[in-house]
């Protein structure tokens, strides 16, 4: 039918749906987009082949991939991530990806295949209502039944994702409409609608600040660019401020500078957890303050904190949702940061030396400590961010593996810290495919524990298929880590469901073309790591931990007793 309309189309200038659906994504700037194909949106896939040279198509080998994938795009970029799924099954699968585009803030829009308009209703093959079913993990979802309104709801789906506080959009297509006729339509590229601080809000920020006797700053969130963090260093350094990260947002400050003080996630430095909680003044630039950064909402009092709260974010709607601030600026990383660099604070003489304090403090902190087994995991962090280009990018998922990744490792540029805010699992293997995808030069590593990777490992076929050369490392111990040290802790020696049964890493990396390494003590990893990076093909480095090495601060063991 497909072609008939193509067809028509020379004839009379009228074209597809699915025409006009890619014709709205390359207006909007798409240049590529993660899917798993499915019959449903045929039409959509026949108008992708005849604009394969603007906007790019990555096959992936399961909806949750392909969903991570454009989700991590959104947050590497900036621009919506774009992801293709099937109805039913395909969308179900995918919803992952929603969730932590929604919790993370991070723009991305999925176009869904949808049971043809005249089936609606019957419970036909795969149906689902996607405008309840997807209510909670998107900021918008629609049905396109009328394909001359397409452009329409494209323009719109991308200003929604990108606007206020950014987050993802779902659009349903129904068969026949992809494939019914319609004339050309036009599309004005969206540009994002941003909050603004005003002089008001800027002229109250350093007065409450100047005020200050033991200031902090936090920094997370979504919406910076490296211009933004630029700025807020240079506000940070001209005015001697200490400076922190949210959860799994630490690569908005260079983790080597010396006002950098540490993060703000889970096992965060109970030296920092009580800097924050004896901070007069709390300036947080961009995170929501959720449940991870707080411990809980225990490290700040629910719902007015004991100190005076700046908080400035994206979406109005956040401000005072949860913590009531002293001074609320709707705003976002890259409009308050320029009028941050120009600011000059009147400084307390004592701001230099808390700063000093704290940021020692935090370098022991990161200082490698022991743990069992043959390989020390913190040291090989430690080798990581001796070695590698300040410009690689660290991708990973859930697991207790990541709180090594997250005290021992130090980022030092904008955009190389991929991880979901959500806790979700199987992230970082799509994602650093991804990543890889999109900046073909720039080191990708992944990091996974057993458990982890096996939710995602199917997408070693897609990072072999497009060249994504990524260094995935694969923390095994056996088991569920995280799991088992929370069931140890809470019934000791009642182990059940957390032990996994693993296959041989090393030979499946191999199976997929991939090089495949195995570490089994400490000194194995700097010449793995070295012979990895140096592949040119996907690598995958099996790294054997001992299940006593829990968490950097404690061991099974331990933790029963």
């Amino acid at each position: 039918m497909a072609n008939n309309a193509s067809n028509t189309n020379t004839i009379s200038g009228d074209k597809t749906g699915g025409q006009a659906l890619i014709q709205a994504l390359v207006d909007n700037g798409t240049s590529l987009a993660f899917g798993v194909p499915g019959e449903s949106y045929l039409a959509a896939l026949d108008a992708l082949h005849d604009k394969s040279d603007s906007l790019r198509f990555i096959t992936c080998r399961h909806e949750a991939g392909a969903a991570n994938m454009a989700e991590a795009h959104g947050k590497l970029t900036g621009e919506p991530g774009i992801c293709f799924v099937t109805r039913g099954p395909g969308t179900t699968h995918a919803t992952i990806g929603l969730h932590t585009a929604f919790q993370d803030s991070t723009p991305m829009i999925m176009l869904i295949g949808q049971v043809a308009s005249d089936q609606v209703e019957r419970e036909a093959f795969q149906e689902l209502d996607y405008r309840r079913f997807l209510s909670e993990v998107t900021k918008w979802t629609a049905e396109i039944n009328d394909a001359s309104r397409i452009a329409e709801y494209v323009g719109r789906a991308f200003r929604v994702a990108t606007s206020g506080r950014p987050g993802p959009v779902a659009l349903a297509l129904p068969e026949d409409m992809l494939t019914s006729l319609c004339p050309p339509q036009q599309s004005v590229p969206y540009t994002p609608t941003k909050a603004h601080p005003g002089t008001d809000d800027m002229g109250e920020l350093q007065r409450l600040l100047e005020n200050a006797e033991r200031p902090l700053v936090m920094l997370g969130g979504s919406g910076w660019d490296k211009n933004a963090v630029s700025d807020v260093q240079k506000f940070i350094v001209n005015n001697d401020l200490p400076v922190c990260a949210s959860f799994r947002c630490q690569d908005r400050f260079d983790n080597t500078h010396p006002n950098y003080v540490g993060d703000m996630g889970i096992g965060a430095n109970p030296a920092l957890i009580k800097r924050m909680q004896k901070a007069d003044v709390l300036l947080v630039l961009g995170p929501r303050l959720g449940e991870m950064t707080t411990g809980g909402y225990a490290r700040l009092t629910v719902p007015v904190p004991e100190q005076t709260l700046i908080h400035m974010h994206q979406g109005a709607e956040e401000l005072g949702r949860v913590y009531q601030p002293t001074l609320a600026i709707n705003a976002t990383p890259t409009t308050i940061a320029p009028m941050l660099a120009a600011m000059t604070l009147r400084k307390n003489s004592a701001w230099a030396t808390q700063t000093a304090t704290a940021r020692a403090e935090y370098e022991a902190w990161i200082t490698p400590v022991k743990n069992p087994g043959n390989v020390n995991l913190s040291k090989l962090y430690e080798h990581m961010r001796q070695q590698l280009p300040a410009d690689t990018i660290m991708c990973n998922g859930a697991g207790n593996y990541a709180a090594w990744l997250h005290r021992f490792y130090q980022y030092r540029q904008f955009g190389t810290q991929l991880a979901p805010t959500s806790g979700a699992m199987g992230y970082g293997v799509p994602a650093a495919i991804a990543a890889k995808i999109a900046k073909p030069s720039t080191p990708v590593i992944a990091l996974a524990g057993d458990g982890c990777f096996m939710m995602s490992a199917m997408e070693l076929a897609t990072a072999a298929r497009y060249g994504a050369n990524v260094v995935f490392l694969v923390f095994n111990n056996n088991m569920l880590g995280t799991i088992r040290m929370h069931q140890e802790r809470e019934y000791p020696d009642r182990v059940a469901g957390t032990d996994l049964t693993n296959p041989d890493f090393v030979t499946l990396a191999q199976s997929f073309g991939a090089l495949g390494l195995r570490v089994e003590k400490t000194a194995d990893f700097a010449p793995a790591l070295d012979q990895a990076l140096k592949a040119e093909r996907p690598a995958l480095i099996e790294i054997v931990v001992d299940p006593e090495a829990i968490s950097p601060t404690a061991t099974l063991s331990g933790i029963k007793k």
